[in-house]
């Protein structure tokens, strides 16, 4: 029997046509500054969503995520997620260098959730183009 293929791309062709050009412009941007990153998370799907949510309440780990399936812009491919890069390591604690490409985001008019109220989110960007999640879950 085969199991279930669950999708959590890091395919920047992933995102909607706007956000894709939006963040290759975003890598070019942090490159001129000599900061560099790692997209690390694109397009993910309920399923992969949902196994995300576990972690940290049913599932050993941290929380990573607040977004139940549907409820993320990663669903609709409207969200990325970066990792700054040290010597060619990930590090995921430099805080400082996640609000410099905070600001790199922003100036481009991406969304960063480095600056929500709680649960801030250095890592993540999203464009939901005027829609709510309520919409983007309606199909709309």
């Amino acid at each position: 029997m085969w199991g279930i293929t669950m999708i959590n791309s890091r395919k920047i062709e992933d995102l909607t046509s706007k956000l894709e050009e939006l963040c290759q412009q975003f890598i070019a941007a942090c490159a001129e500054k000599h900061l560099d990153i790692l997209i690390t998370s694109t397009y993910r799907d309920f399923e992969c969503q949902a196994e995300l949510y576990a972690q940290g309440r049913t599932k050993l780990g941290r929380v990573v995520t607040k977004a139940k399936p549907g409820y993320s812009a990663h669903n609709f491919r409207r969200a990325f997620d970066f990792v700054p890069l040290v010597n060619g390591k990930a590090d995921w604690k430099d805080i400082s260098t996640f609000k410099k490409c905070g600001e790199i985001g922003k100036a481009l008019g991406l969304e960063y959730a480095g600056d929500w109220k709680t649960f801030k989110e250095y890592c993540h960007f999203q464009l939901l183009e005027g829609k709510t999640l309520a919409q983007l879950r309606s199909g709309k």
